[in-house]
Protein backbone atom coordinates (compact mmCIF):
# COMPACT_ATOMS: atom_id res chain seq x y z
CA UNK A 1 0.00 0.00 0.00
CA UNK A 2 1.08 3.53 -0.68
CA UNK A 3 0.57 4.66 2.92
CA UNK A 4 3.06 2.04 4.09
CA UNK A 5 5.56 3.14 1.44
CA UNK A 6 5.19 6.76 2.55
CA UNK A 7 5.72 5.79 6.21
CA UNK A 8 8.79 3.73 5.31
CA UNK A 9 10.20 6.58 3.21
CA UNK A 10 9.63 8.97 6.13
CA UNK A 11 11.60 6.68 8.45
CA UNK A 12 14.39 6.38 5.88
CA UNK A 13 14.54 10.15 5.44
CA UNK A 14 14.77 10.59 9.23
CA UNK A 15 17.63 8.11 9.44
CA UNK A 16 19.42 9.76 6.51
CA UNK A 17 18.79 13.23 8.00
CA UNK A 18 17.38 14.36 4.63
CA UNK A 19 15.40 17.34 5.91
CA UNK A 20 14.02 18.44 2.53
CA UNK A 21 12.59 15.00 1.70
CA UNK A 22 11.40 14.52 5.27
CA UNK A 23 9.49 17.81 5.16
CA UNK A 24 7.77 16.81 1.91
CA UNK A 25 6.90 13.37 3.29
CA UNK A 26 5.46 14.86 6.47
CA UNK A 27 3.39 17.23 4.33
CA UNK A 28 2.04 14.25 2.39
CA UNK A 29 1.21 12.40 5.62
CA UNK A 30 -0.52 15.47 7.01
CA UNK A 31 -2.60 15.92 3.88
CA UNK A 32 -3.60 12.26 3.96
CA UNK A 33 -4.62 12.58 7.60
CA UNK A 34 -6.75 15.61 6.72
CA UNK A 35 -8.40 13.59 3.94
CA UNK A 36 -9.14 10.78 6.41
CA UNK A 37 -10.74 13.28 8.77
CA UNK A 38 -12.73 14.75 5.89
CA UNK A 39 -13.98 11.29 4.96
CA UNK A 40 -14.56 10.48 8.65
CA UNK A 41 -12.79 7.15 8.35
CA UNK A 42 -10.33 7.75 11.18
CA UNK A 43 -8.22 4.85 9.91
CA UNK A 44 -7.11 3.70 6.50
CA UNK A 45 -9.70 1.58 4.68
CA UNK A 46 -8.73 -1.88 3.43
CA UNK A 47 -7.64 -0.66 -0.02
CA UNK A 48 -7.22 3.08 -0.04
CA UNK A 49 -4.58 3.47 -2.73
CA UNK A 50 -7.09 5.33 -4.92
CA UNK A 51 -7.64 7.89 -2.16
CA UNK A 52 -3.90 8.29 -1.68
CA UNK A 53 -3.30 8.66 -5.42
CA UNK A 54 -6.07 11.26 -5.64
CA UNK A 55 -4.51 13.27 -2.81
CA UNK A 56 -1.05 13.00 -4.36
CA UNK A 57 -2.33 14.10 -7.77
CA UNK A 58 -3.96 17.17 -6.25
CA UNK A 59 -0.78 17.99 -4.36
CA UNK A 60 1.28 17.59 -7.54
CA UNK A 61 -1.10 19.87 -9.44
CA UNK A 62 -0.79 22.51 -6.70
CA UNK A 63 3.02 22.32 -6.88
CA UNK A 64 3.04 22.69 -10.67
CA UNK A 65 0.82 25.79 -10.43
CA UNK A 66 3.03 27.25 -7.70
CA UNK A 67 6.15 26.63 -9.78
CA UNK A 68 4.60 28.52 -12.71
CA UNK A 69 3.70 31.46 -10.47
CA UNK A 70 7.12 31.57 -8.81
CA UNK A 71 8.91 31.45 -12.16
CA UNK A 72 6.65 34.22 -13.49
CA UNK A 73 7.34 36.22 -10.32
CA UNK A 74 11.10 35.70 -10.68
CA UNK A 75 11.36 33.72 -7.40
CA UNK A 76 13.73 30.93 -8.44
CA UNK A 77 14.52 29.78 -4.88
CA UNK A 78 10.84 29.18 -4.10
CA UNK A 79 10.30 27.46 -7.46
CA UNK A 80 13.24 25.13 -6.70
CA UNK A 81 11.74 24.24 -3.30
CA UNK A 82 8.40 23.42 -4.97
CA UNK A 83 10.21 21.31 -7.62
CA UNK A 84 11.88 19.31 -4.86
CA UNK A 85 8.52 18.66 -3.18
CA UNK A 86 6.99 17.77 -6.55
CA UNK A 87 9.73 15.21 -7.11
CA UNK A 88 8.97 13.51 -3.79
CA UNK A 89 5.23 13.52 -4.49
CA UNK A 90 5.65 12.13 -8.00
CA UNK A 91 7.86 9.32 -6.72
CA UNK A 92 4.76 7.79 -5.09
CA UNK A 93 2.39 8.28 -8.03
CA UNK A 94 1.78 5.38 -10.42
CA UNK A 95 3.11 5.70 -13.95
CA UNK A 96 0.68 7.74 -16.02
CA UNK A 97 -0.57 6.56 -19.41
CA UNK A 98 0.83 8.49 -22.34
CA UNK A 99 -1.60 10.14 -24.74
CA UNK A 100 -1.50 7.44 -27.44
CA UNK A 101 -1.99 4.66 -24.90
CA UNK A 102 -4.85 6.58 -23.26
CA UNK A 103 -6.57 7.26 -26.59
CA UNK A 104 -6.38 3.56 -27.52
CA UNK A 105 -7.84 2.55 -24.16
CA UNK A 106 -10.63 5.13 -24.38
CA UNK A 107 -11.55 4.11 -27.94
CA UNK A 108 -11.76 0.48 -26.82
CA UNK A 109 -13.96 1.51 -23.90
CA UNK A 110 -16.22 3.57 -26.18
CA UNK A 111 -16.63 0.55 -28.47
CA UNK A 112 -17.26 -1.75 -25.48
CA UNK A 113 -19.99 0.55 -24.12
CA UNK A 114 -21.53 1.13 -27.54
CA UNK A 115 -21.31 4.91 -27.13
CA UNK A 116 -21.98 6.77 -30.35
CA UNK A 117 -22.35 10.47 -29.59
CA UNK A 118 -21.42 13.20 -27.14
CA UNK A 119 -24.69 12.43 -25.33
CA UNK A 120 -22.96 9.30 -23.99
CA UNK A 121 -20.11 11.37 -22.53
CA UNK A 122 -21.19 10.95 -18.89
CA UNK A 123 -21.46 7.18 -19.18
CA UNK A 124 -18.05 6.92 -20.84
CA UNK A 125 -16.36 9.29 -18.36
CA UNK A 126 -17.78 7.29 -15.42
CA UNK A 127 -16.34 4.10 -16.93
CA UNK A 128 -12.99 5.79 -17.63
CA UNK A 129 -12.79 7.04 -14.05
CA UNK A 130 -13.69 3.62 -12.64
CA UNK A 131 -11.22 1.75 -14.82
CA UNK A 132 -8.28 4.14 -15.15
CA UNK A 133 -8.32 6.18 -11.93
CA UNK A 134 -4.77 6.99 -10.93
CA UNK A 135 -3.30 6.00 -14.28
CA UNK A 136 -4.90 8.76 -16.31
CA UNK A 137 -5.37 12.46 -15.64
CA UNK A 138 -9.14 12.99 -15.82
CA UNK A 139 -8.80 16.51 -17.26
CA UNK A 140 -6.89 15.03 -20.21
CA UNK A 141 -9.31 12.12 -20.40
CA UNK A 142 -12.21 14.54 -20.88
CA UNK A 143 -10.69 15.88 -24.11
CA UNK A 144 -9.78 12.41 -25.33
CA UNK A 145 -13.32 11.10 -24.73
CA UNK A 146 -14.77 14.09 -26.64
CA UNK A 147 -12.40 13.35 -29.52
CA UNK A 148 -13.33 9.64 -29.49
CA UNK A 149 -17.06 10.43 -29.50
CA UNK A 150 -16.93 13.34 -31.91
Amino acid sequence: MLRDAIKAATTDAMKARDTARLGALRLISSTLKNKDIELRTGAAPADDDLIVVDVLQKMAKQRRESIEMYVAGNRAELADAERAELGVIESFLPVQMDEAEAMTAIQALVAELGATSVKDMGKVMAAVKARFAGKLDMSKANGLVKAALG
